[in-house]
């Protein structure tokens, strides 16, 4: 064993009472606690975005396919288009397709006997990807589609249900929107689900039923929709996909748009708790290496002694300070390890129990989310380690400059 490294594990382990044990163990939780922060961080954020993409993706899916409109917005009503099912198949084949499917929107007031909202009717068929939306159904079921008529039933979400004072099963009518100075189109329809994402945008907005009553209020021929809805089984690569489709498969009349581009104000404020855990985790390193370094400087303070007869017998200048940063890495490395229990006894915890609630109004969840990446943890792990060993070397140069004499005689 290289003898600095010994005499670094008989200072580190030494069971003796001093200062600078005091200051060892501050040094190594002040290490611990922000490893653990770190992990808790990066699992909430990490959680947290995963959670909301999953919402927004499950009901508006990855990519949408409509006719081109200047300056088209979430809630504008599509330009109708011939269904191409070849062109359908062709997307279907693609490695990274899970779903595509066809819908149409339109503007509509829905009133019940108290109250009145206006909302917009997203119409979809009996082939839509409806697993991704059963998920957030809390109540009744999906709308019953048939060949002959458009389906009667519909979903609203709980928050529209809670305005109107509506319940599963009553019976609404809807005003369609028609342009044109045309009177609004009446239609009596029933509640078959009831649906909860906690994205008001979505929430206040949306009602989903048949895609054949958006044609017959339209006066579209049956074969005619308002976009496709491609979901995907990986969305980081929404753009690529988006990009090759556009470029390879449409015909002029059509383009694509990612649903960041559709709603951007979701996605840049997840971007921005990205940046939070950026922050978060900088703070915490800085934290971290600051007790480090001044555990180190006390250390060498209190071994002058030691020092001053260590170069007394001849050893040199570097393998005196190896000593002493051999010393702290083991104290970073117990901190990293005493971290990691904490970090991910934690998490699990509140994976197991979701303890820690959150009001759903602000942060679209009533339970905070966690997910933590191994690979992240890894790199949390051996970049504290790293960084904070790498950085004692700078104080550990103060060794160079006691001289042997006058560190013997240092009380």
């Amino acid at each position: 064993m290289d003898i600095s490294q010994f005499i670094a594990k008989r200072i580190a382990f030494n069971k003796n009472k001093s200062f600078s044990k005091v200051i060892i163990r501050i040094a190594m939780w002040a290490t611990a606690i922000s490893v653990a922060v770190m992990i808790l961080a990066t699992g909430f954020v990490n959680g947290f975005q995963q959670v909301i993409k999953e919402k927004v993706f499950s009901f508006w899916g990855h990519i949408h396919i409509n006719q081109y409109q200047p300056n088209a917005g979430p809630l504008t009503q599509e330009k109708p288009f011939t269904a191409d099912t070849a062109l359908m198949k062709h997307i279907q084949h693609l490695p990274e397709v899970k779903t595509i499917s066809t819908y149409a929107t339109k503007s509509a007031i829905i009133k019940s006997d108290k109250e009145i909202a206006g909302v917009m009717f997203k119409g979809v068929d009996k082939g839509y990807d409806w697993p991704s939306i059963k998920e957030y159904l809390v109540e009744g079921t999906i709308p019953t589609f048939n060949d002959t008529a458009y389906a009667q039933g519909i979903l609203i979400s709980a928050a529209l249900a809670k305005e109107l004072q509506l319940h599963l099963h009553d019976k609404v009518i809807l005003y369609f929107i028609q342009g044109g100075g045309q009177s609004p189109r009446a239609r009596r329809l029933t509640i078959s689900g009831i649906y909860k994402t906690s994205i008001e945008e979505y929430d206040k907005t949306y009602i989903i039923g048949d895609i054949n009553l958006v044609r017959r209020l339209n006066d579209w021929l049956s074969n005619e929709i308002g976009g496709y809805e491609i979901s995907l089984k990986d969305y980081h690569q929404m753009d690529a996909v988006a990009s090759n489709i556009d470029h390879n498969l449409l015909p002029d009349e059509l383009f694509t748009r990612t649903i960041k581009e559709i709603y951007p104000n979701i996605f840049d404020w997840l971007q921005l708790q990205g940046q939070n855990e950026v922050i978060i985790i900088a703070i915490m390193t800085i934290v971290a290496i600051i007790n480090m370094i001044t555990a180190i400087l006390i250390l060498i303070l209190e071994r002058t002694n030691m020092v001053g007869t260590l170069k007394a017998l001849g050893m040199r200048n570097w393998s005196i300070q190896k000593i002493f940063v051999f010393q702290a890495a083991y104290i970073v490395l117990l901190g990293v390890i005493i971290g990691n229990i904490l970090g991910l006894g934690l998490a699990f915890i509140q994976v197991q129990t979701g303890v820690l609630r959150l009001p759903e109004d602000s942060y679209y969840m009533s339970t905070a989310a966690i997910s933590l990446r191994w690979h992240e943890i890894v790199l949390i792990n051996v970049g504290t380690f790293v960084v904070c060993t790498a950085v004692l070397l700078l104080p550990s140069l103060i060794i160079r400059r006691i001289t042997p004499i006058k560190a013997i005689q240092f009380k």
